[in-house]
């Protein structure tokens, strides 16, 4: 590779097809979530062990309500040794939710703090080019126009519609990273382990209340 700086960002940027899942449903729909143990692992490979050749630092832990939901934040600084020399610190803050309204009532999950730190240590490594492939390829969706909003000549026909996936069907999956699964049948977000339980008993993930009705 010609340019050096680049050195990092070439080596971190690919994830392997394994590592990747698609979200089939939410707010997010339609983009890639990225396993968070693969994100431990290229930085291991990299650097070397965690609090040997990379480590982080928790700078602050805070919650933040926004009328019935309360949402866990967590900041983080990010370094890593390279060439014998230790890295400036690299920011990066993550949240997760951690009261959420259902129809019965308030659920509080008692993981926040570990799925925020998880979204916090994906925003500091990204700045290093970790997945830089998956973000890149998520930036020109969510910035750009879709192909059907395109101009196109005059008599053209539009390309025809994909037909997108019955999210019941397929189970949802979380690291963390900027999502929070959501109960495929009412659309109300709903915590990792009530996701997990859900999909293994009825094969797509809902609430407590849509469980009941199952």
């Amino acid at each position: 590779m010609d340019n050096p700086n680049m050195t990092l960002y070439e080596r971190l940027r690919s994830v392997p097809e394994e590592a990747k899942k698609p979200i089939s449903a939410g707010r997010l729909k339609g983009f890639t979530d990225i396993n968070p143990m693969w994100r431990i692992k290229v930085l291991t490979e990299t650097f070397g062990p965690c609090g040997i050749g990379w480590w982080y630092k928790i700078i602050d832990k805070r919650l933040e309500g926004n009328g019935s939901e309360i949402r866990a934040f967590v900041d983080i600084e990010l370094y890593y040794r390279w060439n014998g020399e230790i890295s400036q610190p690299i920011p990066g803050t993550g949240g997760a939710s951690f009261l959420t309204m259902e129809k019965n009532g308030a659920y509080t999950s008692d993981e926040c703090y570990k799925m925020a730190l998880t979204d916090a240590i994906s925003v500091s490594a990204k700045a290093l080019g970790v997945a830089a492939d998956v973000f890149y390829a998520k930036d020109r969706d969510k910035y750009t126009q879709p192909e059907d909003d395109q101009p196109r000549p005059s008599g053209q026909q539009p390309p025809p519609q994909r037909q997108q996936p019955d999210p019941r069907s397929a189970p949802q999956q979380t690291s963390g990273e900027e999502f929070i699964p959501t109960c495929a049948d009412c659309g109300v977000r709903i915590d990792e382990r009530v996701h997990d339980y859900s999909v293994r008993r009825f094969r797509r993930p809902l609430c407590r209340d849509c469980q009941k009705r199952a």
